[in-house]
C-alpha cells in the first residue's frame, strides 16, 4: 500500500457520538481514513463474554464505509500480549502504515494496558507520526459509553439512548412468519428475533419508524412476550402504519423513537385492539414531531 493510512483506534462496539469524535480525526490530512477493529471484542477474549452488543457487525461495516473510512480488522488474541512499542511499531507502522493515529482521552493499549495516549505521543514523535486526541464526548453531564447506552435502552430510555447513539436505536433482523394474529386485529405486524448477543431493551411498547422503498413509515413496535396472546419467545413486532406487502423474508430496519408503556396482558383481544390503535396515534404523532420530512 502506497498511501499511509489514518487510523483511529478503540473498540468502536456501538459506534455512538463519542467513536465518532475518534473517527472523524481519522478524515484529516492526505490518508486513507481507517478504523482499526477486532474480530471479536476483547471482552470474548478476556472475560470469555462479550457485551451485547448495540448493532451488528454488518451495520457498523456500513455506517463505517458510508463516512468514508475503511474497516481494518484484527484478532485481539494476536496484540493482547505485546507491549505498547510492539503494538506501535509491529502492527500501526509495519501492518497497516499509519501516518496519523487517532484516539480517545482514556485510550488504553498494550498488555495490561500499559499504553496510554502520553505513551502514543512519545511512540508517534519518535517514528514522525502524527496524533490527533479526541476529546470526551458527553451527554446529559456524563461521558458517553456504550455501557451508558446499554443501561438507558434497558430502561426504556430511548431518547437518552438515541441523543448518546447520534442516530435511533435501530435492528434489521429478518422477518419470520408469525401467528397472524395482528391482521386479525386489523394491525399487521413484523415479527423479528434478536440474535443471541443483541442487546435487550426494557419490555414495552415503542415508536418507531421504517423506511421502505424510499419512503418513511410511522410504526408502532411491541418488544417483549405478547402476555395478552403469552408466548414464550421474545419478539420485536412491528406494525408499519400505512404500508402494506409481504416482507417475509426481508429484514426492514426498525428504528426506534420512544417508549410509549409496558408490556400489559388485556382482558380480551378487543381490548389490546383498542390499546394498539391508541398507541398507533401516539407513535404517529412522535414521528411528525421528530422524523417526518426529513426533520
Amino acid at each position: 500500500m502506497d498511501k499511509q493510512r489514518a487510523i483511529a483506534l478503540g473498540t468502536f462496539d456501538g459506534l455512538h457520538r463519542g467513536h465518532w469524535q475518534v473517527l472523524n480525526g481519522a478524515k484529516q490530512g492526505d490518508y486513507t481514513p481507517s478504523a482499526l477493529l477486532f474480530s471479536e471484542h476483547p471482552a470474548s477474549v478476556l472475560a470469555n463474554a462479550a457485551p451485547p452488543a448495540l448493532c451488528t457487525a454488518e451495520k457498523r461495516e456500513t455506517l463505517l464505509r458510508a463516512a468514508g473510512i475503511a474497516p481494518v480488522y484484527i484478532d485481539f488474541r494476536e496484540i493482547m500480549a505485546l507491549s505498547p512499542r510492539a503494538f506501535f511499531e509491529e502492527i500501526l507502522m509495519k501492518r497497516f502504515s499509519a501516518g496519523l493515529v487517532c484516539c480517545g482521552e482514556n485510550y488504553t493499549f498494550g498488555k495490561g494496558k500499559s499504553g496510554n495516549p502520553a505513551v502514543l505521543k512519545d511512540l508517534c514523535d519518535e517514528y514522525g507520526v502524527r496524533l490527533c486526541v479526541a476529546k470526551t464526548m458527553e451527554v446529559n453531564g456524563a461521558p458517553v459509553s456504550s455501557t451508558r447506552i446499554r443501561r438507558a435502552l434497558e430502561c426504556g430510555c430511548v431518547e437518552t439512548a438515541n441523543k448518546m447513539l447520534g442516530r435511533p436505536f435501530s435492528y434489521a433482523f429478518p422477518v419470520a412468519e408469525g401467528d397472524k394474529r395482528g391482521r386479525k386485529l386489523h394491525f399487521p405486524t413484523a415479527n423479528q428475533f434478536f440474535p443471541d448477543g443483541f442487546v435487550q431493551p426494557k419490555y414495552g411498547v415503542y415508536a418507531s419508524f421504517v423506511e421502505l422503498g424510499g419512503k418513511r413509515y410511522p410504526a408502532v413496535t411491541n418488544f417483549g412476550a405478547r402476555p395478552t396472546i403469552g408466548t414464550n419467545s421474545v419478539r420485536s413486532e412491528t406494525c408499519i402504519l400505512g404500508f402494506s406487502g409481504d416482507l417475509y423474508g426481508q429484514s426492514p430496519e426498525i428504528q426506534w423513537l420512544s417508549y410509549l408503556r409496558p408490556e400489559q396482558k388485556f382482558p380480551t383481544l378487543s381490548d389490546l385492539q383498542a390499546a394498539i390503535a391508541k398507541d398507533a396515534a401516539r407513535a404517529e404523532e412522535i414521528f411528525k414531531n421528530t422524523i417526518a420530512n426529513g426533520a
